[in-house]
């Protein structure tokens, strides 16, 4: 299939990992590993499809009040895929950031995701968000405590540049799986214009084709900016 008109950042809120295993009477945690693959795999789709940036809802703030055994599972999974999966974005000119509040991780889980944006290489052609322990209003209100700190009238540009995506373009398109028709925190500021694109499909049954499906839906979409469209 050939889109015409590719997005040049897409969000995606990963949801339905825990009723994907529920509808098959699993334990949640093999949900999350079906997500993890799905993931990994959709990095790849996005980039093959001319992507540049990828943002990825991996863990909310809120996500942080589930059960403790849960949240180990999800932080196992880290720790057991995300430094192989990294030096392969390396090796395809990939880089990668993570945008949230990691002082609360596990300390062997932050460091890996530090050096994980900190080896990246320069130049690269694609770059992968990872959002852990990310909620837009806490982003905003940080943004805003530094704002106030420096003392100066703040422009939107400056303040964006004070967000925890300070340098990465706003998304374009923010796709959601799982049924729910909300954005949940996700980058609220940056997703001002964003097209938003909802499915019913739980996330680790969200397959290449699915998104080769919304970009396409994407590249027919009209975007105004608030502007009136010419008469033609």
């Amino acid at each position: 299939m050939t889109v015409g008109n590719i997005p040049r950042h897409v969000g995606i809120i990963m949801d339905g990992n825990g009723r994907w295993a529920r509808k098959r009477r699993l334990p949640r945690s093999l949900g999350h590993r079906a997500g993890m693959n799905r993931m990994i795999g959709l990095i790849s789709r996005a980039k093959q499809s001319g992507v540049k940036y990828l943002t990825l809802y991996v863990l909310s703030t809120e996500n942080l009040a589930r059960p403790r055994k849960e949240l180990d599972g999800l932080f196992n999974l880290l720790r057991k895929y995300f430094d192989d999966n990294v030096k392969k974005l390396y090796a395809q000119n990939s880089e990668v950031r993570v945008i949230g509040d990691l002082s609360v991780l596990p300390p062997d889980v932050r460091l890996k995701l530090i050096e994980g944006e900190e080896n990246s290489p320069e130049n690269a052609d694609f770059c992968v968000i990872f959002a852990i322990n990310y909620g837009g209003r806490a982003e905003i209100l940080n943004a805003a405590k530094r704002a106030a700190e420096a003392g100066e009238d703040i422009s939107e540009e400056k303040f964006s540049s004070l967000l925890y995506t300070g340098g990465i373009p706003d998304p374009d398109f923010i796709i959601r799986t799982g049924g729910e028709l909300r954005l949940s925190n996700f980058l609220i500021w940056q997703a001002a214009y964003a097209e938003l694109y909802f499915t019913d499909v739980l996330f680790p049954d969200f397959t290449d084709e699915l998104f080769s499906s919304a970009l396409e839906e994407y590249s027919h979409r009209n975007r105004r900016f608030g502007k009136i469209e010419d008469d033609k």
